[in-house]
């Protein structure tokens, strides 16, 4: 199973840092990731693989909207089959 990660707000140092340790933490693996800096915004999608994740899907999406208010980002987690059925045509 996979999951898309998506990362916008001001541009401070250690986002991708702080994003990848809760990865980590939660035993997902980071497969991808595309980044800009576009003036002072980060933007980040992240590709990450959660089968073998130690916490189920809606906590780890729970834990990303947390981490998100604490660092006055967007962080958002969703699953690989929402994501390609609401990008669909």
């Amino acid at each position: 199973m996979r999951a898309i990660l998506t990362v916008v707000g001001r541009d401070t140092v250690g986002i991708l840092a702080k994003v990848s340790t809760l990865c980590s933490e939660c035993n997902i693996n980071v497969i991808e990731v595309s980044q800009s800096i576009l003036q002072d915004m980060f933007c980040m999608i992240m590709l990450v693989d959660v089968s073998k994740s130690n916490v189920e899907f809606t906590r780890f999406a729970a834990k990303c909207d947390e981490l998100g208010k604490q660092l006055g980002l967007s962080v958002n987690a969703m699953h690989e089959d929402i994501f390609n059925s609401m990008h669909r045509i």
